[in-house]
């Protein structure tokens, strides 16, 4: 059940506007009480006229590519979200989508505009640049001679800009936004020292979540390198040779399908299996290697319950997912500090998450997790979780987490094979340096959030005092 704002009560000379309704719809729909409550703000200016541009890149045939020489890294509506963008999809270069008005540069504001999540918000990153963006991503190019970028960001990713995004979405089953739909949002203006600051705060979160991309990044090339394995890096999957027309001796009864055999899997296996390795199973064998428990969820709010993330929203900048309650014992559900999270349930399609692992550090360890994710800590002291990540993170564990797979149309990883998996041991100094180069990035990433947390209190308060 919805309540008015006791901050911005219903005011009598709403009544008029709305034709003299007595329900209570138009009055606590939360777009009707931003747009209310912005009025009380002596100075506002409307969106398109502190902007150069608002668009998307309109509608065209994609050509994707393997080869990173020929392509230039494509974002999605989801993709946009992401944490790491290392895994992205390539469009061919010369394609509709390698124009100028399709590419993405730093500090504009990202809104989803197509699709049940429509009037999502992101802003384009420092690693983002020169990505090829969907036609599902609507562009906010801000003016920066007349506001900081990181302020209108900030201001349409808030509480009180979201609402005002979203009560221009129109459609049925599949929800739009046009750019003539948020032209005239109003922006407040809460004085150029404080629209600073937010700035400021914002850029420096940019900074640390592109020294994190490169850090995580740094942390897997240093463990195949160590290793002995750096082909392994780039292991050019699509360039291969198909899987077709192979045999398999000395099977066993674990599985009798083609795909866990796939002589593409079995190179990349054998030549970890070349170097000094512990399989994933003995590291883990007194740790941690399985599902969360399945539960009942009853929906909440977040002054009762717990968020709990799903597969593809556990790998996003931030954590998206439903309020559950905290009645049922979910304490399987929450995972500790240093879990390697394995998405573990999906189609082998190339965007998807399946097999793709990340970790929980920091405040990400205060949600829960469904049971898709595959739980994953070591149970040597020597082979440290953050290791276990650099490691499993790579494209070549991805490939052969997947050539563990089993199931019809929904995959699942098969229990005895993903146990196979081997894992370059390394030397414990290197195992260390490889390890905390991993919480380094994830402390840069921790701080990136506080600082546009911080962003956002501030404009609430200064947004606050301005409407009095």
């Amino acid at each position: 059940m919805k309540l008015v704002d006791i901050d911005n009560p219903v005011r009598a000379s709403w009544f008029a506007e709305q034709g003299h309704r007595l329900d209570p719809s138009p009055y606590i729909s939360e777009t009707f009480a931003a747009k209310r409550f912005l009025e009380r703000i002596a100075r506002t200016d409307l969106l398109g006229d502190i902007t150069e541009d608002i668009f998307h890149a309109g509608r065209a045939a994609r050509s994707y590519t393997t080869s990173r020489e020929h392509g230039i890294p494509f974002l999605g509506s989801a993709d946009i979200f992401e944490s790491d963008l290392s895994f992205a999809p390539l469009i061919a270069k010369g394609s509709a989508y390698d124009s100028p008005r399709a590419k993405l540069q730093p500090g504009w504001t990202l809104i989803t505009c197509s699709g049940m999540n429509a009037g999502r918000v992101t802003y384009s990153r420092i690693e983002m640049s020169g990505y090829s963006c969907s036609q599902d991503v609507m562009r906010v190019v801000p003016n920066r001679s007349k506001i900081p970028a990181g302020y209108l960001y900030t201001f349409l990713a808030s509480p009180f800009g979201i609402p005002l995004i979203r009560g221009g979405i129109y459609g049925t089953s599949v929800k739009h936004i046009e750019p003539s739909h948020i032209i005239d949002l109003p922006i407040p203006r809460v004085g150029p020292e404080t629209e600073r600051r937010i700035d400021v705060l914002i850029q420096e979160a940019m900074e640390l979540r592109y020294r994190f991309q490169i850090k995580v990044a740094d942390a897997t090339r240093d463990l195949f390198e160590s290793a002995g394995l750096p082909e392994l890096l780039d292991i050019c999957w699509h360039g291969q040779p198909r899987d077709l027309d192979f045999s398999v001796t000395r099977l066993t009864p674990t599985s009798l399908r083609a795909l866990n055999y796939m002589p593409r899997a079995r190179r990349i296996l054998d030549e970890v299996r070349a170097v000094p390795h512990r399989t994933l199973g003995d590291i883990c064998a007194g740790g941690r290697f399985s599902r969360g428990l399945r539960f009942k969820r009853i929906d909440s709010n977040s002054k009762h319950g717990i968020k709990l993330v799903g597969q593809r929203q556990g790998f996003w900048l931030k954590p998206s997912g439903r309020w559950i309650s905290q009645a049922e014992d979910i304490a399987d559900v929450t995972v500790p500090d240093e879990t390697v999270l394995i998405a573990a349930r999906g189609t082998l399609g190339e965007s998807e998450v399946y097999c793709r692992a990340t970790f929980v550090t920091h405040r990400w360890t205060r949600f829960a997790y469904t049971d898709d994710f595959i739980r994953i800590r070591s149970g040597m002291e020597e082979f440290p979780n953050a290791y276990l990540f650099a490691f499993l993170r790579s494209d070549a564990a991805f490939r052969m987490l997947r050539s563990t797979s089993s199931g019809s149309k929904q995959q699942d990883i098969n229990e005895e094979l993903r146990r196979q998996i081997p894992v370059p041991e390394c030397n414990r100094a290197d195992r260390e340096r490889i390890a905390e180069t991993v919480r380094s990035a994830y402390r840069l990433r921790e701080e990136a959030d506080l600082k546009e947390d911080q962003a956002l209190a501030l404009l609430d308060q200064a947004v606050r005092e301005a409407a009095g």
